[in-house]
Formats: structure tokens, C-alpha cells, sequence
């Protein structure tokens, strides 16, 4: 692939840790951890695109460890788990060291088949391997798995917050400078405002919007039709995998916005006899939002039955 048409978020991950945008005292954990070499099994935590993979690839390549990432919310099942890290943790490591799997969103594994698997793998492959998982929710890792593993949480405090969204701002207009992008600069620091700590979607969303070459006040708008386009398919693919993590990468989206985005667009995407059921469905849980805790898990829930019930043209 030419480097100009590579995504943003590959193109200038950050190598080692000094790079990453962090609070000063996962920098010095991490850091240290690297100093010493010793790599224990870890368990990042945090919300999506706060670079939990890439903290797990910069000590790896800081360390030149041999590693494999293995996404847990499209590769999840036993027996593929089992065969992929089987093949990769039972040889020996090219440069002689410790092999590193990176098990990425494993809060999608089954808790109660595939993460007692994944214990047993890792007391296995104990004398060579190393495993570092990521997750959004470390309630939905089992026990055994927590106490194998070192825990570390991107969790950001207000004041953290906003040391870090320094540090980003200033990352991400290197970038726009590099790639030759025209940016208003209180735009920008809106961007990062409206959805820090999720580093990777403002440089997605930058990289989406500046194809004319600027980025002004319209990148600000709620939901992009790119996004709305990729919560389509994975409804129309039935992908409930994919569809939940899209409602957690878009939980700031206001849910009334997103039914009526369905809505308006429902009768050019669904065959007319799906469209009086998809009204009601939404009429129905543009309701229940009002009441409910969980704004997430009501949109998960609506989402789940227009994908049951929808025929596409």
C-alpha cells in the first residue's frame, strides 16, 4: 500500500512510549517496564481509542519482542483463538526473547468458554509468551484473568484531561501539517474537546473531512455520513459484533439524533414492506430513552431489533 493512502491512525502510530499521549504516571509505569525488560501479562483498561494498542505495540517494538495481534471482536471464537495462539506462542522467537500476544477488545470474548480457555493458554505458554489484553469494561474480564495479569487504567481525571488534550492538539497538527491540511485552529481544539480522550477518531474524523484539502467548523457536526454509512452495513450484514462496538464508538452521538437519521433515510435503504416496523421500533425506543439509565445498551437494544426485522434493498 502507497504510504499517502495508508489511514492516519497507522501512519503516525506512535513507536515507542515517549510518543504516546499519556498521563505522566501510566508514561513512567510504562516506561519503567521497558527499562527493565520484564514484561508482565497485562490488562489495559479504558474507553475506545485512548491507545491501550498502541501502549502494548510500543513496548513491544521497544523491546523488539515478536508479537501478534489477535482482535477479539472479530477472531473471538475458541477454536480459532486456540489454533492462532497455539501456532504463533509454541516457537521460539526469531530474536530469542519473549513472544507477545496483544489480544485486542478481549472483553468481546465469552466469559464463560473462551477467556477460561485463554487462562489455560496462558499458564501454557508461560516460559515464552507474554500476553497483553484490551478492553473498554474490566468487569466483563473474569476473575482468574484479573489476578494473572497487571491491571493499568487509562481512566482521566478533569484536570488529566486536559494535560493530555494539550499534548494531543499538538501531535495532531504535525500531522495536518505533514499532510498539507488547511485547519482553523479553535476547530480543531473543538474536535479534541467534543471527543478526548478517543485520540483515534479525531484523527479519523480529520482524515475524513480534509479530502478537500481544509478543515473547517462542518467536521463539528454530530454524526458523519461515513459513520451513519458503516452502522448500515453492519446492520444490513446482520453483524451484531460490529454494531455494538460502533454504538460504543458513537456514545456521544444523542440517541434521538441517530433514530431520526434512520428514519430519513430508512425508505431509501429498506424494501417497503420493512419500513412500517422499523417506525414503530423506533417510535418505541425513542420513548423508552427518556426513562432509561443505560442510553448505550437502549440503542444497542433498538439497533438489534431493526436488524432482526429489516429486509435491505
Amino acid at each position: 500500500m502507497n504510504k499517502s493512502d495508508m489511514l492516519w491512525v497507522e501512519k503516525y502510530r506512535p513507536q515507542t512510549i515517549n510518543e504516546c499521549v499519556l498521563s505522566e504516571d501510566l508514561s513512567q509505569t510504562f516506561s519503567e517496564i521497558v527499562e527493565s525488560g520484564n514484561v508482565p501479562n497485562m490488562l489495559l483498561s479504558g474507553t475506545a481509542g485512548v491507545g491501550k494498542t498502541t501502549i502494548a505495540r510500543a513496548i513491544c517494538h521497544s523491546l523488539d519482542l515478536d508479537y501478534i495481534i489477535i482482535n477479539a471482536s472479530e477472531s473471538g471464537n475458541i477454536d480459532t483463538l486456540r489454533t492462532t495462539i497455539k501456532q504463533f506462542a509454541s516457537t521460539v522467537s526469531l530474536h530469542g526473547g519473549l513472544k507477545v500476544v496483544i489480544l485486542d477488545e478481549a472483553d468481546y470474548l465469552n466469559a464463560q468458554s473462551t477467556q477460561p480457555a485463554l487462562r489455560g493458554f496462558m499458564e501454557e505458554f508461560s516460559n515464552n509468551c507474554r500476553f497483553i489484553l484490551t478492553c473498554n469494561f474490566k468487569n466483563r474480564i473474569i476473575a482468574p484473568l484479573h489476578s494473572r495479569c497487571s491491571i493499568y487504567e487509562f481512566n482521566t481525571s478533569k484536570k488529566a484531561l486536559a494535560y493530555l488534550s494539550a499534548s494531543f492538539m499538538k501531535r495532531l497538527q504535525l500531522i495536518l501539517v505533514e499532510e498539507s491540511v488547511i485547519y482553523d485552529k479553535k476547530v480543531i481544539a473543538n474536535l479534541i474537546m467534543t471527543h478526548a480522550p478517543d485520540w483515534r477518531r479525531v484523527i479519523n474524523e480529520c482524515q475524513r473531512y480534509s479530502t478537500s484539502g481544509a478543515i473547517d467548523a462542518g467536521i463539528l457536526s454530530n454524526m458523519s455520513d461515513d459513520s451513519f454509512s458503516d452502522l448500515v452495513k453492519h446492520l444490513k450484514d446482520k453483524d451484531f459484533n460490529k454494531m455494538r462496538k460502533w454504538v460504543g464508538e458513537n456514545s456521544d452521538t444523542e440517541p434521538h439524533v441517530l433514530f431520526r437519521k434512520i428514519y430519513d433515510t430508512m425508505t431509501s435503504k429498506l424494501t417497503a414492506n420493512s419500513v412500517p416496523q422499523i417506525i414503530l421500533i423506533l417510535a418505541d425506543y425513542q420513548y423508552k430513552n427518556a426513562f432509561v439509565a443505560d442510553h448505550e445498551l437502549n440503542t444497542a437494544a433498538c439497533l438489534t431489533e431493526i436488524m432482526a426485522n429489516s429486509e435491505w434493498k
